[in-house]
């Protein structure tokens, strides 16, 4: 058994279908003078086809999975008129008179050479868009027809070092059970357009290529991010059966997408959903999500090929607002810095970036910028029941100032004429340790508050979540964790003041019985995981949930926690290993 990242939820089983690379070897030659305009020529006639191509390719995405998803190739579109690509590649053909598709790979290793520098996911995913721009390109000169969807006689599994976004788009569902990559990460383009298709995938398999050839049997868990090459007859049927009972739990947890999330006794519960973009939004709604929790603004920034001005964002927002039936959406101001970095606010190489010059301390120090998301965020204040909170808060007077700073906004835009929401409340993120001690302070001055749980353990155990040597020290289950959570959200209930958790326990299963019990009433999660909260809540007696956080608060161990709550939540709900199986 392989470990990889877990990248698409599902299970699957399947044969195995290697994919080559992209860049295929092409062997240079040199032009005469006669031959360089020529070239250059060709090179035009070939960016030219492949600019026709990625028109083709945003409609059908738009279309067919959704606008965020075309939101990708929109950018390709934009690095393929690139000046500065232009420039190189038409430099080296006129000045080293190289042919095109070796004048672009060379520029290409130049890039490669360029953002090897720089660790963050940021450049990586830029790296993987301008591999895909390029290679359509070398694949035009080449006089190679519009890449075709691969045909199958079976559902398989594609194995690949990575799966660029070009293709991961022509994927037929009907006929890729699986994704499998030696590269890659769950933030990339591949995974998300993965995700909208509903496809199982798991990435950072190093070697895997080595290891598989076409037509092995692959058993693939895109939740835990196990992989099983040629398993044994028991396991491989293990895995079957578990993919039929996984598909059809699903289906049926599905079909309660209009059922209220009410426990037995009465007590109604909202679950809200984390999205990036308009189709994240209308998934959440299909999966019964009532309405947005947290709208990550930053994808917005990390996928648009230039700076978004103030009406790039405000459509972005409509378009979110309006593709939720509520209507009902909380954005999050910029959470930039860490592990997503854009350029054009500077990269920065610090010791501990997650604990450095990132989400509001970034933004405060572009006021210009930052007041030009707020305008945009006011502005989309008329079209719908929206509310702004700001991430990362440490300090009563960080508050204090972004209060003035969004006043400022609104009489500028007032000054103006320009129409924008009257009131919308202003919330933030408790994710700093010093901020959830504090909360009391801090609920005098802010209308709601949205509880991080990703940053706020890390910050609380001074671990490293993605560090595999501390990794554990994350845990959800923590004492000191639940501890804290008990104190904010109870807090926040005694004053009067929404609290909703928006990390990632708040799709586990396990973590919603002790949150449930200590009051917690409104949650934001993962599309794919509203349905089976909400089946958890419809099975769980408010009574059950208050002697169970009472019980876990004494604890005093993070392995005493964990069995605790697994024995409880098989007793509520048999069936929850298969929608559970990692938490």
């Amino acid at each position: 058994m392989k470990k990889g990242v877990p990248v698409s939820p599902g299970v699957a089983v399947a044969l195995a279908h290697c994919v080559g690379e992209v860049l295929t070897h092409h062997e240079p030659y040199t032009l005469d003078s006669a031959g360089t305009s020529g070239e250059l020529g060709r090179l035009e006639r070939a960016l030219a086809a492949v600019a026709r191509e990625l028109d083709d390719t945003i409609t059908r995405v738009s279309k067919q999975i959704g606008e965020e998803e075309a939101a990708i190739f929109r950018a390709h579109r934009q690095l393929l008129r690139d000046p500065s690509l232009h420039s190189k590649v038409m430099e080296r053909i006129r000045e080293h008179r190289v042919d095109a598709a070796s004048a672009l790979q060379q520029t290409l290793q130049e890039y490669v050479n360029l953002f090897r520098r720089f660790e963050d996911s940021y450049f990586h995913d830029r790296l993987t868009d301008l591999r895909d721009v390029i290679g359509r390109v070398v694949a035009r000169l080449a006089q190679d027809s519009t890449q075709q969807p691969p045909r199958f006689k079976e559902p398989v599994i594609l194995v690949a070092s990575e799966v660029l976004p070009s293709a991961a788009a022509m994927i037929d569902k009907r006929w890729v059970a699986g994704i499998l990559t030696e590269a890659g990460a769950a933030t990339g383009h591949a995974a998300i357009l993965a995700r909208a298709l509903g496809i199982p995938a798991v990435s950072g398999l190093r070697g895997l290529l080595r290891e598989v050839k076409d037509g092995d049997v692959i058993a693939i868990d895109g939740r835990e991010g196990h992989v099983y090459l040629n398993p044994g007859p028991e396991v491989e049927a293990a895995y079957r059966k578990l993919q039929r009972e996984y598909a059809a739990e699903y289906g049926r947890l599905f079909e309660n997408r209009d059922v209220e999330a009410i426990s037995p006794d009465g007590t109604r519960v909202e679950l809200l959903a984390n999205v990036s973009g308009p189709a994240d939004a209308r998934m959440a709604t299909a999966a019964g999500a009532v309405g947005v929790g947290l709208y990550r603004t930053e994808y917005l920034f990390l996928t648009h090929p230039t700076v978004p001005d103030e009406e790039d964002q405000l459509a972005a927002y409509r378009d979110v607002i309006e593709a939720t039936p509520s209507k009902r959406v909380t954005i999050r101001t910029l959470d930039l810095g860490g592990d997503k970095q854009v350029p054009y606010l500077g990269v920065r190489r610090e010791a501990n970036p997650f604990m450095g010059f990132r989400s509001i301390r970034l933004s405060s120090a572009h006021p210009e910028f930052f007041q030009a998301q707020l305008r945009a965020i006011l502005r989309a204040g008329l079209v719908g029941e929206v509310s702004v909170m700001f991430p990362m808060i440490s300090l009563l007077e960080e508050v204090h100032r972004i209060k003035k700073v969004v006043q400022r906004t609104r009489l500028a835009l007032e000054r103006a004429g320009v129409a924008h929401g009257s009131k919308l409340p202003l919330g933030i993120m408790i994710e700093v340790p010093g901020a959830a001690l504090c909360i009391d302070e801090l609920l005098d001055e802010v209308d709601f508050v949205s509880i991080g749980s990703n940053d706020l353990v890390q910050y609380l155990m001074a671990a490293d979540r993605d560090n595999p040597q501390v990794a554990h020290l994350c845990e959800p289950f923590n004492p000191a964790l639940l501890r804290l959570l008990s104190h904010v959200i109870r807090s926040c209930n005694r004053r009067g003041k929404p609290v909703t958790l928006c990390g990632e326990m708040a799709g586990w299963p396990r973590c919603f019985l002790p949150l449930f019990g200590m009051g917690l009433r409104r949650l934001s999660m993962s599309p794919a995981a509203v349905p089976t909260i909400k089946e958890i809540i419809r099975r769980t007696p408010l009574a059950v949930a208050e002697q169970i956080a009472n019980k876990v608060l004494e604890m005093k161990t993070t392995g005493e926690i964990r069995g605790y709550l697994t024995k409880r939540i098989q007793d509520i709900w048999p069936n929850v290993t298969l929608m559970d199986m990692r938490r």
